[in-house]
């Protein structure tokens, strides 16, 4: 695995030296800054303050926020024409996107280290529930793998990075919003079925009330793998062009 190491050097580098990366990193902090401000704002009169706001509210950022760190990944290669040069290196496609998936998500987990700094300052104002704080922010790492590797294999599909995006975001979106449909649905046993197939059923319900439980964890783990799976062979089939 000596080739994933390098090519997850490679992307987290991409990542750590470009504006761009920057200037989406601090729109995201400052967002969840705001929220958790405003969550504060509210424990003062209305309820007491929660440790699982910012990653819920991460639930559905991840949505839009994935998709741009993923889409340059294989779309950029492609558009460059360097794509070529990488399949032809001493590394195998597993590796290739292996290496770039965990690149994205070593990235996404050092900015979930940086919003830990809320749970620093809010437990200097209160006694949060800590469990929920843990669990919470498990799911979200969890939840924001799964998402990253749903907008991985739309980067591999097209050279475009925008369409990359747009359509990641629209799959990442049906996905997140199904919760609501299984929550309006008539049918008891339907809308069960939909929420378990969608994103935010694995996390609102669970993990945002300190519970891990095994179905959830494999739920991601489930997506992580059937699309690094996809995109390998969608990679592969680049070999034959």
């Amino acid at each position: 695995m000596r080739g994933m190491w390098i090519v997850l050097q490679r992307e987290l580098s991409a990542y750590l030296t470009s504006p761009v990366t920057y200037l989406i990193s601090a729109a995201l902090l400052f967002l969840t800054g705001f929220v958790f401000n405003n969550n504060l704002v509210l424990s003062i009169t209305v309820a007491p303050a929660s440790p699982a706001s910012v990653p819920l509210f991460l639930s559905f950022t991840m949505v839009f926020f994935a998709p741009l760190l993923t889409m340059r990944m294989f779309a950029e290669e492609k558009r460059e024409g360097t794509l070529e040069l990488l399949l032809t290196a001493p590394v195998s496609d597993l590796e290739i996107v292996l290496g770039k998936f965990l690149g994205a998500w070593v990235f996404f987990s050092l900015l979930l280290l940086v919003t830990l700094s809320y749970q620093v300052i809010l437990s200097t104002i209160t006694q949060p529930d800590y469990g929920i704080a843990l669990s919470s922010y498990l799911g979200i790492w969890l939840y924001g793998g799964a998402t990253l590797a749903v907008g991985l294999l739309f980067s591999a599909i097209t050279e475009n990075q925008i369409v990359a995006a747009f359509l990641s975001m629209t799959v990442l979106l049906f996905m997140y919003l199904g919760d609501l449909a299984g929550q309006v649905v008539a049918s008891i046993d339907l809308a069960r079925i939909i929420r378990t197939l969608t994103l935010q059923g694995h996390f609102s319900t669970s993990f945002v009330y300190g519970l891990v439980r095994a179905e959830d964890v494999a739920y991601y783990a489930g997506i992580i793998v059937i699309m690094l799976y996809i995109t390998v062979r969608v990679v592969e089939s680049n070999r034959w062009r």
